[in-house]
């Protein structure tokens, strides 16, 4: 039998998180059509053959809310005092010119790539066609929106037009590269934040993402005075006032979704939205609700909220996220195991599948879904021997012991070398941007 691509010899992830040994996996048109004991009888021709002896298949990350805009503004942001968003943040990005997103989104790409990340959901912003372009090159998956805001006093006038204006560059986006690039590309629709949109844009956004069937997000419930803004002017909690406007859905993404009242948990429960959480970032403004809503079903995803606040490492947000957990909701009421490394491991892979709205085709490797996996290498004195591998990959694994990145069939990285974008011209490029955006943007 003729395959495009045979990993031979390895360990797999199951879907119900179960490590199996001495597995082979065949690969054939972007898809898993087999998975097999490593002394099956079957003989295959493959194009290319993997050896994964000591190395173990997992689904490949997502990164459920990035902002490939912000790469540049890494080490930046620490130790500032709020709001970040409109001081610095937003004042940053007004900058960005065409070659910078272009550079960032490469850097994006080839960070996320080193570190496991193989889908990601990026939160809006300028020069998008340029962030597109770099995901068709280095073969991730991307769910893509433009930035949209029409109102608020702290943002620049460069970044503020009108709705007829917001609507059409998103739809330009949306007929140019959904779906594009072996549909690896999606292009959702975005509002910056509750803040910065009147309701008119809020509803106008929301008809046009079903119009076009795809799905739609914002920042949401991320800083107290988001929740003052919807109290202040229309009697109404974030979520409350989205369900006014009828634009919940299960296609609606809520990124950061921390400081959340019980009812706006039961309104993202009713409408099966989905949510994604940011460990390292939502730190420093609350803790997300996460057991809560895992009790109610919700979809949760995990994001690194972009290079700005941590870098984009998963496996860095997974180990914060268990010990926040674990310090916030455990200790005051003596549950050690309130977030289990399972469930954690299922946010980064299927939760984040679900998010991007595409759980159906990858997130788990089970045959008939896309080949879109990573190869672990477990032969290292961190990581084995270990008592329980699904534990020892949360607290112990990092993102240098990926080894392999697999998306679509497609080996991106093969023994840490990332084949499809040029490495070293990133991060010589991407450094002289930064040095010209210090002075030019004079963060």
């Amino acid at each position: 039998m003729k395959t495009d691509l045979l990993i031979k010899h390895c360990s797999i992830l199951t879907s119900d998180f179960e490590i199996k040994h001495g597995q082979n996996i065949v690969i054939q048109d972007q898809k898993i059509i087999a998975i097999e004991e490593d002394n099956t009888t079957q003989i295959y021709q493959a194009k290319e053959i993997l050896n994964g002896k000591g190395k173990l298949v997992m689904p490949g990350l997502i990164d459920a809310h990035t902002h490939t805009n912000q790469h540049l503004l890494r080490g930046r942001i620490s130790d500032e005092y709020p709001m970040i968003w409109t001081r610095i943040m937003v004042p940053f990005e007004s900058n960005l010119r065409e070659d910078d997103v272009a550079i960032s989104a490469e850097l994006s790409c080839l960070e996320m790539l080193k570190a496991g990340t193989t889908g990601f959901i990026d939160a809006g912003g300028s020069y998008m066609h340029k962030v597109a372009e770099a995901v068709a090159s280095s073969g991730l998956r991307g769910a893509l929106s433009c930035s949209t805001m029409d109102t608020g006093d702290a943002i620049p006038a460069s970044m503020k037009t009108t709705m007829e204006e917001n609507i059409q560059r998103s739809k330009n986006l949306f007929d140019t590269y959904h779906g594009k690039a072996d549909g690896r590309i999606h292009v959702w629709y975005s509002l910056r934040s509750l803040i910065t949109c009147t309701p008119e844009l809020i509803q106008k956004v929301y008809e046009m993402a079903k119009a076009d069937g795809t799905g739609m997000q914002t920042h949401m419930n991320e800083y107290p005075n988001e929740i003052s803004y919807c109290l202040e002017n229309f009697q109404m909690r974030p979520y409350e006032l989205l369900e006014s406007l009828g634009v919940l859905d299960e296609n609606f993404l809520g990124a950061h979704s921390i400081l959340l009242s019980e009812h706006e948990m039961e309104l993202i429960q009713q409408y099966n939205s989905k949510v994604v959480h940011c460990p390292i970032s939502n730190a420093g403004k609350g803790f997300t609700k996460s057991p809560g809503l895992m009790q109610k079903g919700v979809g949760i995803g995990l994001g690194t909220d972009g290079a700005a606040h941590s870098g984009l490492s998963l496996f860095d947000q997974m180990k914060v996220f268990k010990s926040l957990m674990r310090a916030f909701w455990g200790v005051p009421i003596f549950d050690p195991v309130v977030m289990p490394s399972k469930n954690i491991l299922d946010m980064a892979t299927l939760g984040g599948a679900k998010a991007m709205l595409q759980d159906e085709q990858f997130g788990t490797i089970e045959v008939g879904k896309k080949a879109d996996m990573i190869l672990i290498d477990m032969y290292q004195p961190h990581i084995a021997p270990t008592h329980q591998l699904t534990n020892t990959l949360i607290e112990s694994a990092n993102s240098k012991d990926v080894a392999d990145v697999i998306v679509n069939g497609q080996i991106l990285m093969k023994n840490r070398e990332v084949l499809t974008l040029d490495e070293e011209r990133i991060k010589y490029e991407s450094k002289k941007a930064m040095d010209d955006l210090i002075v030019r943007a004079k963060i």
